[in-house]
C-alpha cells in the first residue's frame, strides 16, 4: 500500500515554531516513528510551502496511491486550488491538524478541503497522522 503524507506551508518548522501549539519534535523524526509502526505500507513524504506543488503532487500521485494524508496548514482555510484538486483525483485523502483549529482563530474554523476528503481529524498532535494511517489500515 502506497500512502503519501503532504505537509503544507510553514509544517517544514515543526519541532522550531509556536511549540506551544505544534510540539517541540521535527516532523521527519516522527515519520521515521510511522514508517516503523506501519511496516505493511510504502509511506512516502512530501511538504511544499507552496500551493500549485501540492496541487501537482496531489494529481501526480492521486490516482495511484492507495491513501493520500494531507495537512494543508493555512491553505485549508484560503485554497479552494487545492480542494479543487482534492476532488479531482480518485485517491481517498485524510485532512490532519495537529492543533484543534476549533480551539483557535475564528477563520481556522472553516475547511475548504473538508469536504472534499473522506475525514478529517484535529487536535491530537501528531498523532492525528497515526490516526489517518490508521483508517486505511483498516
Amino acid at each position: 500500500m502506497q500512502i503519501l503524507i503532504i505537509n503544507g506551508p510553514n509544517l517544514n518548522l515543526l519541532g522550531k515554531r509556536e511549540t506551544n501549539i505544534y510540539g517541540n519534535q521535527p516532523f521527519e523524526e516522527y515519520l521515521t516513528e510511522l514508517k516503523g509502526k506501519y511496516k505493511n505500507f510504502d509511506i512516502h513524504y512530501f511538504q511544499s510551502n507552496v500551493e500549485g506543488e501540492i496541487i501537482n503532487k496531489l494529481q501526480e500521485v492521486g490516482f495511484s496511491y492507495t491513501g493520500i494524508v494531507l495537512n494543508a496548514g493555512g491553505y485549508t482555510h484560503t485554497s479552494i486550488a487545492i480542494a479543487d484538486a482534492v476532488a479531482a483525483i480518485k485517491t481517498p485523502v485524510v485532512e490532519v491538524h495537529i492543533s484543534n483549529i476549533f480551539a483557535r482563530e475564528d477563520f481556522r474554523h472553516v475547511s475548504l478541503l473538508g469536504k472534499n476528503c473522506i475525514g478529517s481529524i484535529s487536535g491530537f498532535g501528531m498523532k492525528s497522522y497515526d490516526l489517518a494511517l490508521d483508517y486505511f489500515s483498516k
